[in-house]
């Protein structure tokens, strides 16, 4: 299917007592990708996890889409190692460098896909540069501001994911940040068709969190139907 829906839980909302569990977990109710946040202290106030975490999840689960979104203010220093783990999708911001098409073709090379992450307060024009040369497979539109825990989803952003979705139909375009099943659905008629989504599924258990993946899944793909036969806008 062209624009496929994609949800990708961040693992910042499970139970760290029993991530292993809750990863697999996850996966099993539906999920397509597993969301890693990685904070450095520096470039967002707070820290979450590196590395070793993610080490003993590719061991617990070694065919998962592991899609790391790095909210650090040197990317290019942490990528050969989220390469060595197979991490599918690497996203950085691209507030957090100088050369941006430069810092793609790097992770590239390293053999991963490439994302960048626009800030809330970030103009969309700023993506226009590596998405025009195909540096890049996705585009992540926040929808909070980064690295702080409890926001409101910014119902405003969603005009960016319109304008990415207009001029560059098949790339992914994820949100990120408040999300539940209503402002999914939003997202989704926006143009979104990767949706993380941390708390709204991982503080639901058992059958309730399969029928949240699930129904999650066809609320977006159901709004993004029209996007499927739309032609470009530039």
């Amino acid at each position: 299917m062209s624009l496929p829906c994609i949800i990708s839980p961040s693992i910042l909302g499970s139970d760290f007592s029993r991530l292993g569990e809750e990863c697999r977990d996850v996966l099993g109710c539906g999920a397509d990708w597993l969301h890693c946040d990685i904070m450095d202290g520096h470039f967002v106030p707070n820290i979450s996890f590196g590395t070793p975490v993610l080490e003993r999840i590719r061991a617990a689960l070694p065919d998962a889409v592991l899609d790391v979104h790095v909210m650090v203010t040197d990317p290019l220093m942490w990528a050969p190692s989220f390469a060595k783990l197979r991490a599918h999708m690497y996203t950085f911001h691209i507030e957090a460098v100088t050369d941006a098409p430069a810092t793609c073709r790097a992770i590239r090379e390293l053999g991963m896909r490439v994302g960048v992450a626009l800030k809330p307060k970030t103009p969309v024009e700023a993506a226009f540069e590596v998405c025009d040369q195909a540096a890049v497979d996705m585009v992540l539109v926040m929808t909070v501001e980064p690295g702080f825990g409890g926001q409101s989803f910014m119902r405003e952003t969603l005009a960016k994911v319109e304008i990415l979705r207009r001029r560059y139909p098949k790339l992914h375009l994820q949100v990120d940040g408040g999300i539940n099943l209503t402002n999914a659905a939003e997202a989704g008629a926006a143009g979104a068709n990767v949706i993380v989504a941390g708390t709204s599924i991982f503080n639901k258990v058992g059958e309730e969190r399969t029928r949240m993946v699930r129904d999650m899944k066809s609320t977006v793909d159901g709004a993004l139907s029209p996007w499927r036969t739309k032609r470009p806008s530039l």
